[in-house]
């Protein structure tokens, strides 16, 4: 198969360019997009065979659901059984934007979207040329649109690394806003669950709903919504996670890693003289960071090394949703 690429402006998506990968989405086929947190890769939710095509690209196990992107109030009506007051107050305030809301599915959501579950995940998307697709086909399954386990792709070049040959378009709009995947909230439990923090933080969301924080299932466990049974986010190459870092600490370890032979890597928020082979910044802020974390885990990752040492930050607001990244990508925490 030959993965065709379509530019298209993020702010006002070409008609014809959208109405192309439409009709491929209808014929049952499946089309990589850019939203506000990463590429995703769609097929129609309501098609089961389309979705099937998902889970055979990207590799990812039968057992793990996937999001459904809406571009309205009706259109996300068809995919649940009931929408509660509070899931409408939430969205209200955050939709369109990085918010998924998990509740009980409707007949009409096929079982290998929700993993067999008896809910769904829904969201309303913000980025222009998601909402301009999903007005135009309904209801689209999709995940991040990246070989399964590996960092989320925040560019184009990045789905068609992962996923050439696999599927037939890719629409390029340029880069992500926001760098990380929504955060996932679950209306189908009392009280509401945070199943994967994002930009919207718990802190913001306390304020509307009492909130329990389950990130996280056993491995005999079936996962409730996206990223949280399985290793994401990961590159080939290990990453040493750092909690508590400081400058005398991330140079200690990169002197220790080299004394091993090893060629190592730096992620990191700052600027050191550590002796490291590669150095990323990826900056100060938990919005800086988040945008540049995938992309950054990316180029390390081709740069023929044996370990990367990522410097953490903060877990709170934002940054709860960095480090949830990190910690999911390393093989290794300190």
């Amino acid at each position: 198969m030959k993965t065709k690429i379509l530019k298209l402006s993020q702010n006002k998506p070409q008609a014809d360019t959208i109405r192309k990968a439409a009709e491929l989405l209808k014929k049952g086929q499946i089309v990589a997009f850019p939203t506000e947190t990463v590429y995703g890769l769609g097929a129609d939710a309501f098609n089961p065979s389309a979705v099937r095509k998902i889970f055979a690209a990207k590799g990812r196990p039968a057992d793990d659901p996937l999001i459904v992107h809406v571009a309205s109030i009706a259109d996300a009506e068809k995919a649940v059984k009931e929408i509660p007051a509070v899931a409408r107050r939430l969205m209200k305030k955050y939709w369109p934007g990085p918010l998924t809301l998990v509740m009980p599915k409707s007949k009409k959501v096929p079982g290998v979207v929700t993993a067999g579950l008896k809910t769904v995940a829904v969201r309303m998307p913000s980025h222009p040329v998601a909402l301009a697709l999903c007005k135009r086909v309904g209801p689209i399954a999709a995940p991040s649109a990246n070989s399964f386990g590996k960092p989320s792709p925040t560019k184009a070049a990045h789905v068609f690394a992962d996923l050439k040959g696999k599927i037939p378009l890719i629409l390029d709009a340029g880069s992500t806003d926001i760098g990380v995947e929504s955060t996932i909230v679950s209306l189908a439990t009392k009280p509401a669950k945070l199943l994967r923090p994002g930009k919207i933080t718990v802190e913001e969301l306390r304020r509307i709903l009492p909130l329990e924080i389950v990130t996280s299932v056993k491995k005999s466990e079936r996962p409730l919504a996206p990223g949280m049974k399985y290793r994401h986010y990961s590159p080939k190459t290990p990453v040493l996670l750092v909690l508590k870092p400081s400058a005398g600490k991330i140079e200690k370890l990169v002197q220790s890693e080299q004394k091993k032979g090893k060629k190592v890597g730096l992620l990191c928020l700052g600027r050191y003289r550590t002796g490291a082979e590669r150095v990323i910044i990826i900056g100060k802020t938990p919005e800086a960071a988040a945008k540049r974390l995938f992309d950054a885990l990316r180029w390390l990752d081709l740069q023929k090394l044996d370990l990367i040492i990522a410097e953490g930050l903060p877990e709170k607001g934002f940054g709860m949703a960095v480090m949830n990244r990190l910690r999911r990508a390393a093989s290794r925490i300190l």
